[in-house]
């Protein structure tokens, strides 16, 4: 019985973090100021945490001088990491392991093109889909057909799926240690598979909405990773210096083989 209970409380919380569809974006405009350009940013009101957790590194200027260490063209541009900083002196831990934040998932968030998002640590080590305190991402993508769509909605059901087992099996298996209950791997595994089989079986596949198919075969994006990453914000001005990033020529680990660095930030509106 402790175990159905637990499995609801955990569902419930998911299902929560998923589904809801409110969105804003209201006045929280910042500058990002490059050695490629502007870009100019607007954060969501939808997402609180990770909008706060923001602004509070561009007051400090926490990424003045940082890298953009990750570069996939037709992907996405990704920086953030404070340890490469022309100046390291910060007392800040590991961004993507140390210094995380909860989930934020707004269905009406999704990865379009200019997209600002949290990067994060897979999901085998972390099925709570926690963010990094301070990388992030945005999103270039390529514009998509309807076969790429459904391709995409079906990553994203097993990414859900992934996660739902990873997340409910840790539980299980601390509530099998805490109150003695002597189940071994397998049988919690059982378990927890026709406990997934449940809710699954009650509840429809996820599928791209409407309006998002449509932005993503018109102005393209990476709807793989819609409901598995926190999207906090979009680029408003600055595409063109989005895409001038992405083309970089890069190395073997995705690292443009030429430093292109954030010079400064500001908040530009409240």
């Amino acid at each position: 019985m402790l175990l159905r209970v637990s499995f609801f409380l955990i569902i419930s919380s998911i299902i929560v973090s998923c589904n809801s569809s409110r969105t804003s974006f209201k006045s929280n405009i910042v500058l990002l100021s490059t050695t490629a350009g502007d870009i100019k940013i607007r954060l969501s009101d939808s997402t609180p945490l990770h909008r706060d957790n923001f602004l509070f590194h561009i007051r400090e200027g926490h990424f003045n001088g940082v890298l953009f260490h990750r570069v996939i063209n037709n992907f996405m541009i990704q920086t953030g990491d404070l340890s490469t900083r022309t100046d390291k002196n910060l007392n800040i831990p590991d961004t993507l392991f140390d210094y995380t934040i909860p989930p934020e998932i707004v269905s009406g968030l999704f990865h379009k093109k200019g997209a600002v998002a949290a990067a994060r640590i897979g999901n085998q080590t972390n099925p709570e889909m926690r963010s990094s305190g301070t990388q992030f991402y945005i999103v270039q993508g390529t514009i998509l057909t309807e076969y790429q769509l459904k391709e995409a909605e079906n990553l994203i059901n097993t990414n859900l799926a992934q996660l739902l087992f990873l997340n409910l099996f840790r539980h299980f298996s601390d509530s099998n240690r805490i109150y003695n209950l002597n189940l071994n791997d397998a049988e919690i595994q059982e378990k927890v598979s026709l406990c997934i089989y449940e809710i699954l079986s009650s509840r429809n596949p996820y599928t791209i909405p409407d309006y998002q198919r449509n932005v993503y075969k018109t102005i393209g994006g990476v709807p793989r990773l819609d409901q598995t990453y926190t999207v906090f914000g979009e680029v408003i001005e600055g595409l063109d210096v989005v895409d001038r990033i992405a083309s970089v020529q890069t190395d073997s680990k995705d690292k443009p083989l030429s430093d292109i660095r954030i010079i400064d930030t500001k908040i530009l509106s409240k």
